[in-house]
């Protein structure tokens, strides 16, 4: 049995939603711990963006499923009691990563269903030097046509960060 698409939105969104729980005796100074919590913030506020836009995209409970690669795959589904729950394997520190493995999948469908459902019709272009003919989207290529395409929707920051 497999997860709805509803059943994984509302998982990440519980997921993201989890305090960090950062300890503040990790830390050497009240500025470093603060500028932890404000990245992890961040970390938030991109989540809840990306995970807005899969859950209103046409995006499939199977292309999302296929993403939890990402991240090195260290998020899963995996089957607990009746339903389904996010699990994760912890690299270094787990407050400061939790929500970046999230954004890591969501960056991942975003892209894979961007690249299959939404870019133009491509022209074909051949180079005389090499003898290739090359593929252009609006004189672009692939990857330079959807890392455009998403900074022009996310803007430079969150493009920068998930679809370079």
């Amino acid at each position: 049995m497999k997860p709805t698409k509803a059943q994984l939105i509302a998982l990440m969104y519980a997921w993201i939603a989890q305090r960090p729980g950062l300890e503040f005796g990790n830390y050497g100074d009240p500025v470093a711990y603060r500028a932890e919590v404000r990245s992890i913030g961040k970390d938030l506020k991109t989540a809840r963006t990306l995970l807005r836009q899969v859950e209103l995209s046409s995006i499939s409970a199977d292309e999302l499923l296929d993403a939890f690669r990402a991240f090195s795959g260290r998020l899963q589904v995996v089957p607990h009691g009746d339903g389904f729950a996010l699990d994760y394997c912890t690299g270094q520190y787990w407050p400061t990563e939790y929500r970046r493995a999230a954004c890591a999948v969501l960056a991942s469908v975003l892209w894979a269903y961007k690249a299959d459902y939404c870019m133009p019709e491509p022209v074909l272009m051949h180079n005389s030097e090499t003898g290739e003919t090359l593929k252009r989207y609006q004189d672009l290529r692939a990857g330079d046509w959807l890392r455009s395409a998403f900074r022009r929707e996310y803007g430079r920051g969150i493009q920068q960060t998930w679809f370079n």
